[in-house]
């Protein structure tokens, strides 16, 4: 903006000054002008002396005078036309100078309107150029207060902008802190879990191996003693096959019935289930109660029900029932719940 301030008042400058080169270059020709009009001004012969002469009148007039009076008279005609020359002359010198003075006076007074309307030029550009530099300066100031007020906005818009970000980068922070402490909980609970169902194997593991010792143990002296009792009592022999199998039924059928009563709490029935179906399942125990393992021996040909009845099984887990059965007769327990086959079906499970 001061550079174009200073071109203006430069441009100004040259105009003013070509404006006074003008008036000058135009007085210098008028100056000229009236010079060579004076130098070339019309040259006269200087007028003769007039030569006065007195006429006398005379009564009698001879040839001689009367030449006289005639030359007298035309050198007085001649004397009058030179004054009338001369005073011609004067007369249109005056009247030159008349024309020349007229001339100049209307040459100064064009030069001072001139002049005037100079000076009206240059007060009417002068106040243009106040004008235009008061306009520009106006024009300045809004661009000035439009860069301000960008600036401004900019800052708002920056602030706003950091305050945005600060604000995302502590959610995000938060979140990642939320997610870091939920991993972590996760993890020592997934820990916990595991060392839970770690102890819980390695405790179960250990009783299934304190029970199958006991059992054991419990086995080889009920073979001892049924060896022992084999030698005293041989002769009823087939006596006590019979009471042994009697027993065996009896309790085959009662405890069967305690496996299936709490194979059914656990059974959901699957939508393929239907009425007629029944699978043949092997149950594997331990003299604790403990269930070991569940297989199908045969299947309804409904693999839905089959794994219904396997899952149902196993989600029973125990039965205490037959750790009294193991501790009151080992060799039952042995000989009949050890491994035992047991048939489902639908209508048997669905109490």
């Amino acid at each position: 903006m001061s550079n174009k301030r200073i071109k203006d008042k430069d441009s100004g400058s040259e105009r003013l000054t070509a404006s006074v080169i003008k008036a000058v270059g135009l007085h210098l020709l008028v100056v000229i002008l009236l010079f060579v009009s004076f130098s070339t001004a019309p040259t006269f012969e200087p007028a003769k002396p007039i030569v006065q002469a007195t006429l006398v009148q005379l009564n009698s007039k001879s040839p001689a005078t009367t030449q006289t009076e005639q030359r007298i008279a035309g050198e007085a005609e001649r004397t009058a036309a030179q004054r009338h020359e001369a005073e011609e002359l004067e007369r249109q010198q005056q009247e030159q100078q008349k024309a020349q003075e007229a001339a100049r006076a209307a040459e100064q007074q064009r030069q001072a309107e001139a002049a005037a309307r100079a000076a009206e030029q240059k007060a009417a550009e002068q106040k243009a150029a106040e004008q235009k530099a008061a306009e520009e300066r106006r024009q300045a100031e809004q661009v000035e207060k439009q860069k301000v007020e960008e600036a401004r906005r900019a800052e708002a818009a920056r602030k706003l902008a950091a305050e945005e970000a600060a604000k995302k980068k502590a959610a995000e922070e938060e979140a990642r802190r939320k997610a870091a402490e939920e991993a972590k909980r996760k993890e020592e609970q997934a820990r916990k879990q595991r060392a839970a169902e770690e102890a819980k194997r390695k405790a179960e593991a250990e009783a299934r191996a304190e029970a199958e010792r006991v059992a054991r143990l419990k086995r080889e002296q009920e073979e001892a003693r049924a060896r022992a009792l084999a030698d005293l009592l041989a002769e009823e022999t087939q006596y006590q096959r019979a009471q042994a199998d009697q027993f065996g039924d009896e309790v085959a059928a009662s405890y069967d019935d305690v496996i299936r009563r709490y194979v059914s709490s656990q059974w959901r029935r699957p939508p393929t289930a239907r009425n007629g179906m029944v699978v043949e399942v092997r149950i594997s125990m331990l003299p604790s109660g403990d269930i070991t393992d569940a297989v199908v021996v045969r299947s309804s040909g409904d693999p839905g029900f089959d794994q219904s009845a396997i899952q149902a099984v196993r989600n029973v887990g125990r039965i205490p029932e037959m750790q009294q059965l193991s501790r009151e007769n080992p060799a039952a327990f042995d000989r009949l719940y050890r491994q035992r086959n047991l048939r489902f079906k639908p209508e048997d499970l669905d109490f």
